[in-house]
C-alpha cells in the first residue's frame, strides 16, 4: 500500500438542517467547524440537507401516487393474451 496517498479516515459528526438530529460516524470528510459531541471530545461538524429524521419516507409523511390507473392499464395489456 503506498503512503500519504488514502484521505484522513476520522470521526465525524452529521447534523441535518431540517431537525435536531445528528450523528456520529467515521468519513473522510472534513470541516472547518468543531462540535462538542456527547462523551465530551470535539468533532468535524458536517451538516447535510437531509437525513432519515427528516426525509417523508422514514417519517411516514411520504404521499402515495395514484398508481391504480397504472396497475390497471398493465392488467388490460398483458391480460389479453391469456384470453
Amino acid at each position: 500500500m503506498k503512503a500519504d496517498i488514502h484521505p484522513n479516515y476520522q470521526p465525524v459528526v452529521f447534523q441535518d438542517h431540517a431537525s435536531d438530529f445528528a450523528f456520529l460516524t467515521r468519513s473522510t470528510m472534513t470541516s472547518d467547524e468543531t462540535i462538542k459531541w456527547e462523551d465530551g471530545n470535539e468533532y468535524p461538524v458536517v451538516k447535510v440537507d437531509i437525513s432519515s429524521a427528516s426525509h417523508p419516507f422514514y417519517t411516514g409523511k411520504q404521499k402515495v401516487l395514484d398508481a391504480g390507473g397504472r396497475i390497471d392499464k398493465f392488467k388490460r395489456r398483458y391480460s389479453a393474451g391469456k384470453k
